[in-house]
């Protein structure tokens, strides 16, 4: 992003973080206003059930570019950002920052990743060397590499929690910001054609409280994974999947369905052979398949139809 930046927002999704965000939201504040007068910290409180709704809304009271948005449960990282993000964007923000809420990013690492949006659209902190626990550093390290090779993204640290972005990027990404996908926001905007890049920034430990973190965040990560490659490779050709799948099994049937064919003209009983369900089997799965992948491509198809292309009645 070239040019003159006016307005700057960090989003700050937090969950039952009051005693760290005490702290961090102030560090924030100081080096934001240096950097634009006009800029905004927006928390998102994710349906905390500890002091984090009245410490925000004595920081609301103390620190004037502070705005909050709260939602009455806890929905989830995703489901926060994509409200912050939306504060953001209501609020003309021109760039919007992604912090945690547990004082491991450093507020002092903004101007270097800020500056990084003249020859990217979106700017990755990198947390090369990392303040964890060692199933998260080990969990982290496998997520990352799984995560590069199946997307064909570049970095080395998708998962990190700091990111700068321009709010075109942020307008686009909003949309996708549910379940575990705010792990994928690098590989979604690559995908999209926006470029990324990567800049190594200081990580610290834990300010205080526990690690939202969990082993179960891991697998529901790579599930999610799975759903972003799908989508960036045949969102508007489900059929090519589909399809591909449904002629290949389809094919295979026929094969196993012709070799009996030969064995029954040959004398030999195929009634009682399993193969016999096997072959049958694949075949109406293939043709199902295929079938599936057409109505998913006209249901793409009418989805992606304007006004203009409605033939008139």
């Amino acid at each position: 992003m070239k040019g003159a930046l006016s307005v700057i927002c960090v989003v700050i999704p937090a969950y039952n973080e009051a005693e760290n965000l005490m702290v961090l939201v102030p560090q924030v504040a100081k080096q934001l206003l240096s950097m634009d007068p006009d800029a905004r910290i927006v928390v998102a409180d994710d349906g905390s059930s500890d002091a984090t709704r009245e410490v925000l809304m004595e920081l609301h009271s103390t620190v004037p570019c502070v705005e909050v948005t709260s939602s009455r449960r806890n929905l989830g990282k995703a489901a926060a950002l994509r409200r912050g993000f939306q504060v953001a964007l209501d609020a003309g923000a021109d760039v919007v920052v992604m912090m945690d809420a547990d004082g491991q990013d450093d507020p002092t690492e903004l101007p270097l990743l800020v500056a990084g949006l003249e020859s990217s659209d979106l700017v990755t902190g990198a947390r090369l060397v990392r303040q964890d626990r060692f199933v998260k550093r080990t969990t982290s390290r496998l997520y990352n590499r799984t995560t590069g090779l199946l997307s064909g993204a570049p970095g080395r640290d998708f998962n990190s929690g700091f990111k700068v972005m321009t709010a075109e990027v942020a307008g686009d990404l909003s949309p996708m910001l549910y379940g575990e996908m705010h792990r994928y926001l690098t590989v979604i905007a690559h995908g999209m054609g926006y470029l990324v890049s990567e800049r190594p920034v200081t990580h610290h430990p834990r300010m205080s409280g526990q690690s939202k973190y969990g082993i179960a965040r891991f697998w529901r990560g790579m599930a999610d994974l799975v759903t972003v490659r799908f989508l960036l490779s045949y969102e508007n050709r489900p059929s090519h999947f589909f399809g591909g799948v449904g002629a290949f099994v389809f094919m295979a049937g026929m094969v196993v369905l012709g070799y009996l064919t030969a064995l029954k003209v040959t004398g030999e009983a195929i009634g009682d052979r399993p193969l016999l369900i096997a072959g049958v089997l694949m075949t109406m799965v293939g043709l199902q398949l295929t079938v599936f992948g057409l109505l998913a491509e006209l249901i793409v198809q009418a989805r992606n139809r304007g006004p203009l292309d409605q033939e008139p009645r």
